[in-house]
């Protein structure tokens, strides 16, 4: 059994029973192998939960960013190409939404605060390139940021709320879009 095959059954553990579900007897019966191999990889289940969390971070923001700041893109592209990628991967990841119910664990806390900040820097920086002051940059950034999350929850806790067709979708992406890159100016003097 790999290092490899643990990180992942524990990584299904967290999606299905959360971060106190990461126990090792229970995931080495699910691999079919002894407890012999967890401790030939890791010295303790705190190990296996670290590389765990490593690996969703690696997956769901490392990855991202690399995609996105690697993109040949303009700025508005890069933040269409990341609206669509995280909207997407939030109606899937069932990891995410388990951290964050266990964000009072100090490893799990830890991460997502890395996770958080990565993830919004990368906002900021592409609103930034969009040509808005590094302040109201921040400002979309976390609005942006909120968004997803909230988008995230509704995802995995209220069917039928979010829009389930292409065309719903493509219309839900485009208004996401205009909110987050509407120029506040003019619609401020337009009230």
């Amino acid at each position: 059994m790999a290092r490899e095959d643990w990180v992942e059954a524990a990584l299904a553990a967290i999606a299905e029973g959360g971060v106190s579900a990461v126990a090792v007897e229970p995931i080495a019966a699910q691999l079919g192998t002894t407890k012999g191999s967890f401790y030939w990889h890791f010295p303790n289940r705190a190990a296996l939960l670290e590389a765990a969390l490593s690996e969703w971070e690696e997956r769901t923001t490392t990855a991202v960013i690399d995609e996105i700041a690697n993109a040949t893109e303009d700025p508005a592209g890069q933040l269409r190409t990341l609206i669509v990628r995280v909207i997407d991967a939030a109606e899937r990841d069932r990891v995410g939404p388990a951290l964050l119910a266990a964000a009072g664990q100090p490893a799990v806390a830890r991460a997502i605060d890395r996770v958080t900040r990565a993830r919004i820097g990368l906002i900021v920086t592409v609103f930034s390139r969009l040509g808005f002051p590094l302040p109201e940059a921040r400002s979309r950034a976390l609005l942006a940021y909120s968004a997803y999350l909230g988008h995230a929850q509704l995802a995995h806790s209220t069917e039928g709320v979010l829009p389930d067709t292409a065309d719903g979708r493509r219309a839900y992406l485009r208004d996401v879009m205009s909110v987050l890159t509407a120029d506040t100016r003019t619609a401020a003097s337009d009230t």
